[in-house]
């Protein structure tokens, strides 16, 4: 039953990351690019920007233990480029926090889940079918770094493209980048509008926060059958 979800939400989000794929590929001509993808669950991303770029290399990041192990079988899939993996999570400073591990693995997170929620009502309506276990399966400390620290640890002198997914907690993800946010081009994440995940800040925080540093929103995409939407900013001053 997990198996046919997950075939249903391919389908549905196909149409849906076509779109960034083609932004993406009007925009310029991307070549040899380096990507860092936080949140990178069972390697969608991987998969789906090594199909369309030239990639040169792409780090990716998985807090869930679950998830990493299914990631990790990439590792020597890919050939043709640079493809670093770890089982560790970015946030805004160097610590350890308590992650959520949920039923549908998709949604694990950092965040406290408001199950009186109209929004998670209706969706574990859903998932119930789907699934037998209860939404939160466990929870357990995990070790966060810091994009900017990875930025030295990798060498890393520019990153075309930063691409967050981790369900409510991206305004860390992208705070803990620091004075490194200028040598990124651009930043693909997404934002989550229920009232599900309870999160410490709103988009208008996010947005306020990246206009600083010279981003400015290029794209807006509704993600379907979700109060979700997914953003890409530019950094008009990356050289």
């Amino acid at each position: 039953m997990k198996y046919i979800l997950k075939l249903l939400l391919f389908f549905v989000d196909f149409n849906h990351k076509k779109k960034i794929i083609d932004f993406f590929k009007k925009k310029e001509q991307l070549n040899k690019i380096t990507i860092i993808d936080v949140g990178a669950h069972e390697g969608e991303t991987i998969h789906l920007f090594a199909k369309n770029f030239n990639l040169e290399k792409m780090i990716c990041y998985e807090a869930s233990k679950v998830n990493f192990n299914k990631l990790k079988m990439l590792k020597n899939k890919f050939n043709n480029f640079n493809l670093e993996i770890n089982n560790i999570a970015l946030g805004s400073e160097k610590k350890e926090m308590s992650f959520f591990q949920t039923s549908e693995s998709s949604s694990s997170t950092f965040c406290k889940i408001d199950q009186e929620s109209n929004y998670f009502k209706r969706k574990k309506k859903i998932l119930d079918f789907f699934y037998s276990s209860k939404y939160i399966v466990n929870s357990e400390l995990i070790k966060l770094e810091t994009i900017d620290n990875e930025f030295i640890r990798y060498d890393l002198k520019n990153v075309d493209i930063l691409k967050i997914d981790t369900e409510g907690f991206e305004f860390d993800v992208i705070k803990g980048a620091k004075d490194k946010i200028k040598n990124i081009k651009y930043i693909y994440f997404e934002h989550h509008y229920d009232k599900m995940i309870i999160k410490n800040y709103t988009f208008r925080d996010v947005n306020k926060y990246l206009n600083q540093f010279s981003f400015t929103k290029a794209l807006k995409i509704k993600m379907p059958f979700r109060k979700t939407f997914e953003y890409i900013y530019i950094n008009n001053d990356f050289k």
